[in-house]
């Protein structure tokens, strides 16, 4: 088994324990974990890139299509949040189509498997945290801002009226929360991990050139975005045409929110040093 399949075997066995656990704190903590080794692999891996000599064959980004679901199916674009706020955190470029129905994700191969492998597990997270809010009926005590289109002595007005929260609308505003959430949590274990890799780096006596290693797959990763991608226009995200539900944001908030980053022991090591969970 390969190095690379070997760190997605650990991530997958990281995910696992997040989806099995009913305990908020764990879930988080093996959610961190599993973005805390996908990051340090992928710093070491832009820093062996950084040192192949220019006959060897070097490794570039591609693009992989990534499948979303069918045309029609509702939650696509919430669904599409999700995976592109964890690209964001792992340095994939997104490219999404009209229907929702498809990502097409530009990186290098091992940060593109993460994002695959972290969006597999989140987004059975994610459904299953909408369902339980949606089941518990909290969001029926809710309500939004509709406004009403009426007919007054020859005159159209508008009139803003209050109405209870539909479910649908509770969902994708649940989902939506979720979602951003999530993304601002790995960004931060990443900025955390790249930033002790440079620091490290400054430090040692054999310096490997961290930092600008990092800086040149950002750019590769640019070039080859802006030679590649085919996209007209950039994706606003999903919007809650359907209506607000502030309740429901603060829910799905809630069920993306870490717990205490750099609290558990999953969280403690240095790059290269994660404490294993059981069974990896």
């Amino acid at each position: 088994m390969s190095s690379q399949d070997k760190m997605l075997t650990r991530i997958g066995g990281l995910l696992r324990q997040a989806e099995s656990t009913d305990n908020e704190h764990e879930a988080e903590a093996f959610l961190a974990a599993a973005q805390r080794l996908a990051t340090g692999s992928s710093v070491d891996l832009a820093v062996a890139r950084a040192h192949i000599a220019s006959r060897e064959r070097r490794p570039t980004p591609a693009q992989r299509v990534i499948p979303i679901g069918e045309p029609g199916k509702r939650g696509l674009r919430t669904y599409v949040q999700l995976f592109v706020a964890i690209a964001a955190a792992n340095d994939v470029r997104c490219d999404v189509a009209r229907s929702s129905t498809t990502v097409y994700a530009y990186g290098f191969d091992t940060d593109i498997d993460t994002c695959a492998a972290l969006y597999a597990s989140l987004l059975v997270q994610m459904v299953r945290a909408s369902d339980h809010y949606i089941k518990s009926g909290a969001y029926k005590t809710a309500t939004t801002q509709k406004v009403v289109v009426e007919r007054r002595y020859g005159r159209t007005v508008q009139r803003p009226v209050e109405v209870p929260v539909a479910a649908v609308t509770a969902r994708l505003n649940f989902q939506m929360a979720f979602a951003a959430r999530i993304g601002r949590r790995l960004a931060e274990v990443k900025a955390e991990v790249e930033s002790a890799a440079v620091r490290a780096d400054a430090v040692g006596s054999a310096p490997t050139g961290t930092a600008l290693a990092l800086r040149n797959k950002e750019l590769e990763l640019t070039d080859y975005y802006s030679r590649t991608s085919e996209a007209r226009g950039t994706w606003q995200g999903p919007q809650a045409s359907a209506g607000y539900s502030a309740a429901a944001r603060r829910a799905g908030d809630r069920a993306g929110k870490a717990a205490r980053l750099g609290s558990s022991a999953e969280l403690g090591g240095a790059r290269g040093q994660l404490t294993r969970g059981p069974g990896e």
